[in-house]
């Protein structure tokens, strides 16, 4: 992938619209996904007589959570920003050439702003959320700091990859946000215990900032930006298929912001092969 990206020559004015949608995008994400973390997990939750089984609750708190993704992506939310709603998704688009740094770093400070704001709510579960640091990602008990890293590469690499492939074909492109509620009850089933199975950065900043629990957060950051890097250089052959940074909604673009992004990039890379 070529190192240099296309600039603008004129800054338009702050993309607000985009702001507050992954904003709001995110923090539906953590209050809806971590309340369901609680809820199956939490001390005193009666959903451990109900489902005895742990290994199924990850199952189900896996697939729910990513529904609640793939929910958002179908929304009015993704209509608007492409719901992204994970700083990674969004350092892809920016490696493959479908957003500028500017719309980027606007992306990625809404996603942490709304994880934050989102998981704010979760306090109301009291004695329960604490009991689960309000379903912050941590290493799990006897795995080694490697363990936990190649956990979190290992996921974010499949669901980026994954991702890629979907948006990368035309036929099976709307079928993006599907892939979401199998993919997560797969990996949080067979995974969870190893690291929390995260991907996303912001998910675990949101409730690390409410409870103070901060073990092994840089693993968090590291593993899924390592992840998704690797997924994007070996999905790089299908970078110019991907048409817009959107999960779902590909043909709405209100300002014609994402067409302008997608355009501005093609010409630059048309004008390095010429």
């Amino acid at each position: 992938m070529p190192n240099n990206r296309t600039s603008d020559k004129s800054v338009g004015p702050f993309p607000w619209r985009l702001f507050f949608s992954e904003l709001v995008g995110t923090a539906l994400l953590l209050l809806v996904g971590l309340s369901l973390v609680i809820l199956m997990f939490g001390t005193g939750s009666p959903m451990a007589r109900l489902i005895p089984s742990e290994g199924l609750r990850r199952l189900i708190t896996g697939f729910l959570f990513g529904t609640t993704g793939a929910t958002i992506a179908l929304s009015a939310v993704g209509k608007e920003s492409g719901a992204h709603i994970n700083p990674v998704v969004t350092m892809a688009f920016w490696l493959f050439r479908r957003l500028d740094s500017r719309i980027a770093i606007v992306y990625v400070f809404a996603q942490l702003a709304g994880a934050i704001i989102g998981s704010l709510p979760l306090l109301a579960w009291g004695r329960m959320g604490r009991s689960l640091a309000f379903g912050a990602t941590l290493p799990g008990d006897g795995y080694s700091t490697l363990s936990v890293l190649m956990g979190e590469i290992i996921t974010t690499f499949t669901m980026v990859s994954l991702l890629t492939v979907f948006i990368g074909f035309r036929r099976i492109r709307p079928f993006t946000p599907g892939i979401f509620p199998i993919l997560y009850a797969i990996m949080v089933y067979l995974e969870a215990p190893v690291s929390g199975t995260s991907t996303n950065p912001a998910r675990s900043l949101g409730p690390a900032v409410i409870s103070g629990a901060w073990q092994g957060w840089w693993v968090y950051w590291i593993g899924p930006l390592i992840g998704a890097f690797l997924a994007t250089l070996a999905c790089s052959f299908l970078a110019k298929r991907i048409t817009v940074a959107k999960l779902y909604h590909f043909d709405s673009d209100r300002d014609g912001l994402f067409r302008r992004m997608s355009h501005s990039e093609r010409t630059g890379e048309s004008g390095q092969r010429d």
